[in-house]
């Protein structure tokens, strides 16, 4: 029996490091959580203080208004998003590496270089588009676009850490469906997509794996 019980922790020994060797288990769930914050602040902030309570209706508020009005929104929109963007890749990357410490990993590796790659080749071609649409005053498609093309770069990398991130994806790609098709509520669907899912996400992996 008690041959038995050490094979068996033979093998789940075996599973954990070869699991380990093949994928970024680094991710804390807790950078999907302050991620998800801080998008939803970054929603708040664009709703109530650069569009002026009009983000429901942002299309019909941004085609009324005329190019010289429209130039300082359109800044403060970029300045927000980028915010949102920096504090969330930083607070990821603050967690990850004390995550990667705690577990005796390091967090540059053969494997962490191939999700990177998967994470970054959507979200670059959606860049392009997306700078496309900007360009084009495609306005009510550039929120859709940016969940859509997120949601494939986490589908692209989920192969290569936990499971659920494919399926954070394609609860993103799904919100950027919706996003537009309704395009109405364009900051709604934004703080929907970067965050009230990234929150229950990070509050469902950090009680998994960390709590």
């Amino acid at each position: 029996m008690e041959k038995r019980s050490d094979y068996y922790d033979d093998i789940k020994t075996i599973k954990k490091i070869m699991e380990e060797s093949s994928r970024f288990l680094s991710l804390s769930g807790l950078s999907g959580l302050f991620a998800g914050l801080s998008a939803v602040a970054g929603g708040l902030v664009a709703h109530f203080s650069i569009l002026k309570y009009k983000s429901l209706f942002i299309n019909e508020s941004l085609t009324n208004l005329s190019e010289k009005d429209f130039a300082p929104i359109k800044i403060q929109l970029i300045a927000d998003a980028a915010i949102v963007l920096i504090f969330a890749l930083a607070i990821s990357f603050y967690f990850s590496y004390r995550s990667s410490q705690r577990r005796g990993h390091k967090i540059w590796s053969p494997v962490s270089q191939r999700f990177l790659l998967s994470l970054l080749i959507p979200l670059v071609t959606g860049a392009f588009f997306i700078l496309v649409l900007f360009l084009e005053k495609q306005w009510q498609l550039i929120v859709p676009s940016m969940l859509i093309f997120y949601g494939l770069a986490l589908i692209s990398a989920g192969k290569f850490t936990y499971s659920e991130v494919f399926y954070l994806g394609l609860a993103e790609i799904l919100t950027g469906f919706c996003a537009a098709v309704f395009q109405g509520p364009t900051v709604l669907f934004w703080i929907i997509g970067f965050g009230f899912l990234h929150i229950g996400y990070g509050l469902f992996m950090y009680r998994k794996y960390e709590g």
